[in-house]
């Protein structure tokens, strides 16, 4: 039987993670695996703990309690029982369950974190995770209960409380108590060695996962932002001019010049630019040009984000480390700081692509553009055509404005005081997403505008990719000229942006005249 994975097998411990690689296994395109290198690494970390938790020192977490019982003695015959007793004390998340998705990647990343051979976990517990991974019977976790630091620990809890015969599992279609399906499939729950449940709840794994599906949802968001922008341009006969090469290398962000350079090649021998290029008019209204600074630096803060999402993909983030026999560190890199500070950061740069976006969609409904009739629709009185459109839009936009509040600044003790700094990355995770997920229905409602205005240009064309989103749009939408209930175009036009039909529909067309002006910083923000 051919195999359903397309991608190279990916060595967990030792293959290098990205947001990309990570989402890929997570979708059944690349299958993880232990090699037995790993697994050696692995079984010598489980045997240096062994020995610590029969041994006098106190080690934290091995044979102490946890947090501010540290200082608390467990006996050798103690440890087992403490280990489970840690997964059901934690696991006091509230709060409707996170998706299937994100709950499989975070399976994905502790094995990985895991499999570095610091940890002390046993071969048979991380090969008990990846049976989950790759039979997809994925745990159920609430989303709320995380501060992000001490690690993830009660969303990583109730990921683990399977292992134990525990909690609640989605499988095959269905939400089935974790004893049923161990039942059904002739598994029997674990009994966890010493460290393995701290080390399991440990981590940053539910904020980095959550920082992964921003990565790709935010990717497809700037791409296909760019795009319907430049329709945009089109539409309100805007000028070409502040994209040329020459202005952006007195300023050469990174973000800014790679913008720059696809807004031009979008524009690239369009008969609309050509049309007007002797007008009156002198400068464009911000929105339309200074779109490389601002969906510019948006991309900047994305690339920061996935730089250090990166780092922390290939981290080992649980407590204590075992580095060697006589060397076990309790330190802090469980503490989610490093996400939380970029997770909130994107929050921003996700908001702003929302706000520039909901300008131009009030800009094309003004009436003060030649041949672009008032709220895009030649009757209006008897319609009211877009109009109400931008509404939604504003909404969203003051919503994302509302979310945008960083969480990293509220630090709340936790644990007695003993976890007296916390990062609440966990929040800024779920919370980043939310503003991504705003952002996709703004740019659909976008969308759906610069088609329309892009209507009132003919008979003139476009280039190839500009004409080529306008007509998916509309082989799915009709022109407006009558008011209709729009809803069901912007789910239809939500559906497109959010499987990336944009970017794709553009790249079918991309022809080899715009590909030579492709920017040198293309690889780097299309590659995550």
């Amino acid at each position: 039987m051919k195999s359903k994975h397309t991608k190279a097998p990916f060595s967990y411990g030792e293959d290098y993670l990205t947001a990309g690689k990570a989402l890929e296994i997570c979708r059944g395109h690349s299958r993880g695996y232990i090699s037995d290198s790993t697994a050696g690494k692995v079984r010598k970390s489980e045997n240096i703990v062994a020995t610590i938790a029969g041994g006098d020192e106190v080690v934290y977490g091995i044979n102490s309690g946890f947090g501010p019982l540290c200082t608390t003695k467990i006996s050798p015959e103690n440890t087992r029982k403490l280990q489970e007793n840690i997964l059901k004390s934690h696991s006091v998340g509230v709060g409707e369950f996170i998706s299937d998705e994100v709950a499989k990647l975070m399976l994905i990343l502790k094995v990985h974190a895991l499999a570095k051979g610091y940890s002390g976990i046993s071969g048979s517990t991380l090969n008990r995770i990846v049976w989950h991974i790759e039979n997809d019977a994925l745990p159920k976790v609430p989303a709320q209960g995380s501060v992000g630091a001490s690690g993830d620990l009660a969303p990583l809890a109730h990921l683990f409380l399977p292992l134990i015969g525990l909690g609640m599992l989605s499988y095959n279609g269905k939400d089935i108590a974790t004893k049923h399906v161990l039942e059904k499939v002739g598994l029997k729950p674990l009994k966890l060695a010493p460290k393995e449940g701290l080390a399991l709840i440990n981590g940053t794994q539910f904020i980095a996962a959550f920082a992964v599906k921003v990565v790709e949802k935010l990717h497809h968001c700037m791409s296909q932002a760019d795009i319907i922008a430049a329709m945009m341009i089109e539409g309100l006969l805007g000028s070409s001019r502040p994209f040329l090469d020459k202005l952006h290398q007195l300023r050469p962000y990174q973000g800014t010049q790679h913008v720059a350079t696809r807004i031009n090649r979008l524009l690239a021998n369009s008969a609309i630019v050509a049309s007007h290029k002797d007008c009156e008019r002198v400068q464009d209204p911000y929105s339309l040009r200074c779109i490389p600074q601002v969906h510019g630096a948006s991309r900047n803060a994305w690339l920061h984000l996935k730089e250090l999402l990166e780092i922390e993909l290939n981290a080992v983030t649980d407590n204590p480390v075992i580095i060697h026999e006589d060397l076990a560190i309790s330190g802090g890199n469980f503490h989610g700081q490093p996400l939380a500070l970029p997770l909130d950061y994107i929050c921003v740069a996700a908001s702003e692509l929302g706000n520039i976006a909901d300008r131009r969609i009030y800009l094309s409904m003004e009436g003060n553009v030649e041949g672009l009739p008032k709220l895009l629709v030649q009757d209006t009185g008897l319609h009211s055509g877009f109009m109400i459109l931008q509404y939604t839009t504003a909404a969203l936009v003051s919503e994302n404005k509302g979310l945008c509040f960083p969480a990293s600044a509220d630090s709340i003790p936790t644990s007695l005081g003993q976890e007296d700094h916390v990062s609440m990355g966990s929040i800024g995770g779920r919370k980043a997403l939310q503003v991504v997920e705003n952002l996709e229905k703004i740019l659909a409602i976008e969308l759906l505008c610069a088609c329309q205005a892009l209507d009132f240009r003919r008979p003139l064309k476009s280039t190839p990719v500009i004409e080529a989103v306008h007509a998916m749009v509309r082989t799915e939408i009709s022109h407006t000229k009558n008011d209709r209930i729009f809803a069901d175009d912007i789910r239809t036009v939500l559906g497109m942006i959010r499987t990336g039909a944009v970017l794709e529909e553009g790249r079918r067309f991309d022809d080899g005249e715009i590909q030579n002006l492709k920017s040198k910083y293309d690889q780097l923000f299309e590659v995550y």
